[in-house]
């Protein structure tokens, strides 16, 4: 977390895509590295993925919000 920013993004392969992003493999965040998994949901299928993704992105800040609480308890 170097810009101590947070990337919120869907994926079916966690593990293959947070690889992706740890290699510079994905333009969004090469120049971002190193970064650190703090917190994932799972969902039942994509689009409540989709949903839940535009939600914690956009919806006036209180998805951001949410993350940084989750994160704060989390420790």
């Amino acid at each position: 977390m170097k810009d101590k920013k947070f990337y919120i993004g869907y994926t079916e392969n966690l593990k293959l895509r947070f690889e992706q992003h740890k290699k510079g493999l994905i333009e969004s965040t090469k120049d971002r590295r190193p970064l650190k998994l703090i917190y994932y949901e799972s969902c039942l299928n994509q689009q409540d993925a989709t949903h839940r993704e535009k939600y914690l992105k956009t919806y006036y800040g209180y998805g951001k919000m949410f993350i940084k609480n989750r994160r704060r308890y989390l420790g």
